[in-house]
């Protein structure tokens, strides 16, 4: 069973904390069924953002995995979260600020 996104979202923005990297909920979703969004902005006037791994992918059910949806400049990434929101608007968006663009999402990253 995978445990609901409100959770996540609070476990993920405590574990940024601890490792001196900033993070911000921008958008809060649906507590039990939203998608988690996660936006990394390098201050730099680029950004990265990944989203929920495609489906049935073996893991998904009971683990949350993430791919990257796209690294473009900050402009880039606003359109694509606007189109997101079209088709969810119960999405999570979550903001990490870090000059390095670490996204904290090492073990549960999959590379498509």
């Amino acid at each position: 069973m995978r445990i609901n996104a409100d959770l996540w979202v609070k476990a993920y923005i405590r574990r940024l904390g601890s490792e001196g990297a900033a993070a911000f909920v921008v958008r809060r979703g649906d507590d039990h069924g939203g998608s988690i969004f996660i936006r990394v902005n390098g201050l730099d006037g680029t950004s990265e953002l990944y989203g929920p791994a495609i489906a049935g992918l073996t893991e998904i059910a009971t683990e949350r995995r993430w791919s990257l949806r796209k690294s473009a400049d900050d402009a880039d990434i606003e359109a694509m979260i606007a189109q997101e929101l079209k088709f969810d608007s119960d999405l999570w968006l979550i903001e990490v600020e870090d000059r390095q663009h670490r996204h904290f999402l090492d073990e549960d990253l999959i590379s498509e």
